[in-house]
């Protein structure tokens, strides 16, 4: 990390409490690179760590409470790139979207930042005590992929369970009210069930989940902004080198930048941040495994060339 670095993140730290937009960080020409963020998380990252300072762009942020509302708007061209999950980018693209990966992130939670949890005094204790259970997630989206997989540990069927596919904030007030018998989120909606709702893990990703995720983008913004989409990504790459290394730093942004306690984005960090990586062999793998898992459930019927949803020409970014 160097100091200049860490500078930057702190004053870019005070242009998120102060309410700026990001893209008065991001000085020179006049392109734009439409940004989408998850709760905070991208948008923070690169806020804390400053990597967007002297980019040759503006960035304009769009804030999404899920993969899939962000994934529809790449698939519509109304964002240029965006920050999801293996799970819900697959199902979009098996679903026709217009989109490609073009850099991949793994975990260092291993999969523990998303759970399946059930309410106090839940009499599900164990996964085979799922059968019949309601269980509220996101269709598409990495929590149904972990319900799917404990699903087939316990040696359940789908069909052994109900699915109610809701937003994340229905899902919450779903399980608030007991509406839902268990609910598989992640990130900071874990820690906050845990502590609010006063909700028990029953199981975690880790051992189902690959921990990749993905900078997804529009074929349309593949096409004509490829000079912008690789520098931003090599900013990128290096800001989550560097939220490894600053982890504080990055917290206390993501708790500005959304409400969260400070205890709970560091939680959230602490689980959730990325080490980039090339898209290479083994991460096509992995995926073509998330696939089959969608596939064998009847998630999804298609059987799209998986190859094609990768665009590893920037994977030079990775290593920046």
């Amino acid at each position: 990390m160097s100091v200049g670095l860490s500078r930057r993140g702190v004053l870019a730290g005070g242009f998120a409490a102060g309410g700026l937009a990001l893209g008065a960080c991001a000085q020179g020409g006049g392109d734009v690179l439409r940004v989408g963020s998850q709760r905070g998380g991208a948008k923070a990252l690169l806020l804390s760590s400053g990597a967007l300072e002297g980019a040759p762009y503006r960035v304009e942020w769009s804030e999404f409470a899920a993969a899939q509302p962000l994934l529809e708007a790449l698939g519509a061209a109304a964002v240029d790139l965006g920050a999801v999950g293996d799970a819900p980018f697959l199902f979009a693209y098996a679903g026709g979207a217009k989109i490609r990966a073009v850099h991949a992130s793994r975990s260092s939670g291993g999969g523990a930042s998303t759970a399946l949890l059930t309410p106090a005094g839940s009499p599900i204790r164990t996964l085979a005590d799922l059968r019949g259970a309601r269980i509220a997630t996101g269709r598409g989206s990495i929590g149904h992929y972990l319900v799917l997989g404990l699903l087939d540990r316990a040696g359940l069927q789908p069909s052994d369970v109900r699915l109610s596919f809701l937003s994340p904030g229905d899902s919450k007030a779903a399980f608030a009210t007991g509406a839902v018998d268990a609910w598989c989120t992640w990130g900071s909606y874990v820690a906050l069930a845990r502590r609010d709702d006063r909700a028990t893990v029953l199981a975690d990703g880790q051992g189902i989940l690959s921990g990749y995720g993905f900078k997804a983008a529009s074929l349309r913004a593949v096409e004509t902004k490829r000079d912008q989409i690789a520098d931003f990504l090599a900013r990128y790459s290096r800001a989550q080198r560097w939220g490894g290394e600053n982890r504080e730093a990055y917290a206390a942004v993501l708790s500005r930048e959304t409400g969260l306690d400070l205890d709970i984005a560091r939680e959230t960090v602490a689980l959730s941040r990325g080490e980039p990586v090339p898209i290479d062999e083994a991460v096509i793998d992995e995926e073509s495994r998330v696939l089959r898992r969608f596939r064998d459930a009847g998630a999804i019927t298609s059987a799209p060339d998986l190859r094609a949803a990768f665009d590893t020409s920037f994977n030079h970014a990775a290593r920046a």
